[in-house]
């Protein structure tokens, strides 16, 4: 059974971080590049981030660029996204999805306010 598990959402205040991981089971999670997407409410899914399957080429939206670091650790089948000095417009649903979108997790509900 495929499966992609988000973890470390959760509440954060304007400036602060949070750290995401999304842990695949079920395919060749080394062979597949990986992005983040996030869903605002009431807003269209946006991507956020990508990272390649070796892990030596990373993409970000400009609204995150500088802020947000993606990496993945294929030992461990796992994509993080580092979040940094987060802000109110980065809360939404969070989850990670192989390139192709074959494979997505659930989400994580990432909310930043005072």
């Amino acid at each position: 059974e495929v499966k992609l598990v988000e973890s470390g959402g959760g509440l954060a205040q304007p400036g602060s971080s949070l750290r995401l991981s999304c842990v695949a089971s079920g395919f060749t999670f080394r062979s597949h590049d990986m992005s983040w997407f996030r869903q605002a409410p009431g807003k269209g899914v946006e991507w956020v981030s990508r990272v390649n399957s070796v892990a030596d080429t990373t993409y970000y939206a400009p609204s995150v660029e500088g802020r947000f670091t993606i990496s993945r650790d294929n030992a461990k089948n796992t994509v993080y996204l580092q979040m940094n000095r987060l802000k109110p417009e980065d809360s939404g649903v969070y989850f990670c999805q192989t390139l192709s979108g074959e494979y997505r997790g659930q989400g994580t509900q990432v909310t930043v306010s005072s």
